[in-house]
């Protein structure tokens, strides 16, 4: 655990309640899981109990909170931020929302550096969070390319401003890892008693599924683990496929049961399927979860399985109504 996170007050936060004396306090955690809720009307088999665990729910909207608060409070402990010292970070919107939010409120200033592609809510999120923009021509995602690439121009800016800005570098650092090993992992088998039999994850700095992976192998070594990739060409943010993957240095394969790859284009429609079904506003990447659970499910009919559903649609909107045309008719006087 990380030195900041251990400094929380278990006398300031009442889960029961609910009643906290800071925002942190707030943070998940085994004590304090963000919810997972059964799926009654889309689940495929009445033999497999199928959950989805609710990220949006996390104070600041994504299951990036966890990884940006390991990095940001490991930071702060070892002295590399404060004192005129912020953060600059690559990101396709989630983790820079995140790590954002948490530095400004905690008086660190913070740069971001994003792909022009990455919806415009998620870029005025960014900027109501606090955060200076860097906007930039990779297609989608931080790309580790040649020239002026998301990542290669997050680090020009941290070495040559080095009093300036550290870069926590989500693609490298292993806290994020440790937060889903100390978080998301133990929040799961908790909730699940122990009896989760499959887990599906969606692919992007492989933080969530290597972490989460590991922990619950840990526990239970026949755990099957599915990762979902959308097809090429895609547009859903903050996602891979594999051969996107060589920006990440937290991917590790050996915890994968199977990776499936999912026509990108039902990743918003099947997020429209699930709020206007089961009531949740999942994302894109969300409704990409799904179809891979389904498909598994339909091949392995019995278990429990667990759909971490990392952030909802609202920073979406704009990308819905392109991929749906019809949801933006009548919509203008």
């Amino acid at each position: 655990m990380s030195l900041m996170s251990s400094q929380v007050s278990e006398a300031s936060a009442n889960h029961q309640t609910r009643v906290y004396d800071s925002v942190f306090d707030m943070l998940p955690n085994a004590d304090n899981p963000s919810p997972m809720v059964r799926l009654r009307k889309m689940c495929p088999s009445d033999q497999l109990t199928l959950f989805a665990k609710l990220e949006w729910l996390n104070p600041f909207g994504s299951v990036k909170d966890r990884a940006a608060w390991e990095m940001l409070s490991d930071l702060e402990s070892q002295g590399e931020v404060g004192h005129g010292r912020g953060v600059v970070e690559p990101t396709s919107g989630n983790t820079g929302i995140s790590l954002a939010a948490m530095a400004r409120v905690r008086g660190h200033h913070v740069r971001t550096v994003v792909p022009n592609k990455v919806p415009l809510e998620k870029k005025l999120m960014l900027k109501i969070a606090g955060a200076e923009l860097d906007v930039i021509s990779d297609d989608l995602c931080p790309a580790p390319g040649l020239g002026d690439g998301s990542i290669n121009l997050a680090k020009t800016h941290a070495k040559a401003q080095r009093d300036r800005y550290v870069m926590p570098n989500q693609y490298e650092n292993q806290k994020n890892i440790e937060a889903h090993m100390r978080t998301t992992g133990p929040e799961i088998w908790r909730q699940t008693d122990g009896r989760i039999t499959h887990l599906f994850v969606s692919l992007g700095t492989c933080g969530t599924v290597t972490g989460t992976g590991r922990y619950l192998r840990e526990k239970n070594p026949d755990i099957r683990i599915y990762a979902v990739q959308p097809s090429e060409g895609h547009d859903v943010p903050g996602l891979r496929n594999v051969r996107q993957l060589e920006v990440s240095k937290l991917f590790d394969p050996s915890i994968i049961t199977e990776i499936l790859e999912i026509d990108y284009e039902l990743a918003y429609r099947r997020a429209l399927e699930l709020f206007q079904t089961e009531g949740l506003r999942a994302g894109p990447s969300s409704g990409l979860i799904y179809e891979g659970a389904r498909r598994i499910i339909e091949r392995e009919p019995v278990g429990m399985g667990v759909m971490i559903f990392c952030d909802d649609m609202f920073k979406y909107a704009s990308n819905m109504a392109r991929h749906i045309p019809e949801l933006a008719e009548g919509t203008e006087a």
